[in-house]
């Protein structure tokens, strides 16, 4: 592997801790939950009981996936994080970096897109820049912002999972991984895999979204006290988010491989593209530690509304470590970071899969 793709995909968690971290400008009381590896949202104390929550994504482009379905992308990852909260975004801010070639009516339809999933999700779009960039040929277009307010001892966020609290994955690994490669690379998943295959793929696009998620199991359980966590599925994976949500509420975890939930389709795409789907981009899905007793409950309720839902382990306590269970055999587990989802886009692009 070259050292680009080596780099490719956001920050490992070592430079993260070394160069991010120890500059954080002025520190003030008022920020109740500010940076931290794999912690989807900040949250300002505003006073009188309530919180304002924020959280922050690249925006995405991608020529070969469209204009409507890049826009999908932009809004609902943005959504997804704010949705870790349960609670719905409110206000948006966009800084839009667009190519110098893309035309007015491609931007417009694209703005069309943004306008129309942000009102869907009853967000205000508040404000942002935008303008063209030489040399800008990027599939990031971007980054974006969503806000919302809501009572602070309310809000959920992914450092609060304890020892023994059950861990749950809604809908299924990799959705977003093999959904892109698929709808990126039409004509090789069909030739290959079958029309089949792609045609449950572009369908999995658009199960990308995990507000429902999110806002169903925060209205079922009680905050902090029966829902103690939730992170959702991004880079890395459902794997990389469990050991995310771990790190950062000082746990340890104990998980079986084989109840990682996946689809036919998803399994197919993978081996295609030599990604672990374990381990790769799994937008729409989303981690959650619950309180022991709580989970049926939890996955009882996601179930009511067609979401489903699945126990996969647990938290331990941190000196227990990272444990993975393949075929019986536990193991340590340990992740670097690296999404394999990038270097199989680009190798793909790379040798003219079409």
């Amino acid at each position: 592997m070259s050292r680009s793709e080596n780099t490719l995909g956001k920050i490992g968690p070592d430079d993260f801790s070394r160069m991010v971290l120890p500059r954080l400008g002025r520190m003030r009381d008022e920020v109740r939950t500010g940076p931290a590896y794999g912690v989807d949202t900040s949250v300002i104390d505003l006073g009188n009981g309530q919180g304002l929550a924020i959280s922050s994504d690249p925006l995405s482009l991608i020529p070969t996936l469209g204009l409507q379905e890049s826009a999908w992308l932009s809004v609902h990852l943005l959504v997804n994080d704010m949705a870790t909260t349960g609670f719905s975004p409110m206000f948006a801010q966009f800084v839009l970096n667009l190519p110098p070639d893309l035309t007015r009516e491609d931007f417009r339809t694209y703005w069309d897109y943004i306008h129309q999933f942000c009102k869907e999700c009853g967000v205000a779009v508040t404000g942002g820049h935008t303008g063209q960039i030489e040399g800008q040929n990027s599939t990031i277009s971007g980054g974006g912002t969503m806000f919302l307010t809501a009572p602070i001892d309310k809000i959920i966020t992914s450092d609060g999972g304890q020892p023994g609290d059950v861990i749950v994955v809604t809908k299924e690994s990799a959705l977003n991984a093999t959904s892109i490669l698929a709808m990126s690379f039409p004509e090789t998943v069909s030739n290959r895999l079958g029309r089949e295959v792609l045609d449950t793929a572009r369908e999995n696009f658009y199960r990308t979204s995990s507000l429902k998620d999110g806002v169903t199991v925060a209205g079922a359980l009680e905050a902090k006290r029966e829902l103690r966590a939730m992170h959702d599925v991004t880079e890395g994976g459902v794997l990389g988010a469990i050991l995310e949500m771990a790190k950062a509420s000082g746990c340890g975890f104990r998980v079986e491989s084989e109840r990682i939930p996946t689809g036919h389709a998803q399994m197919k795409i993978a081996r295609l593209f030599g990604i672990d789907h374990r381990l790769s981009v799994g937008a729409g899905s989303m981690i959650m530690a619950v309180r022991s007793g709580y989970e049926d409950q939890l996955v009882k309720s996601l179930q009511a509304q067609s979401i489903p839902a699945a126990i996969v382990g647990r938290l331990a306590p941190e000196s227990k470590g990272f444990l993975l269970i393949e075929e019986g055999v536990e193991n340590p587990f340990s992740f670097d970071g690296k999404d394999p989802y990038w270097p199989a886009f680009y190798r793909a692009l790379n040798q003219g899969w079409r």
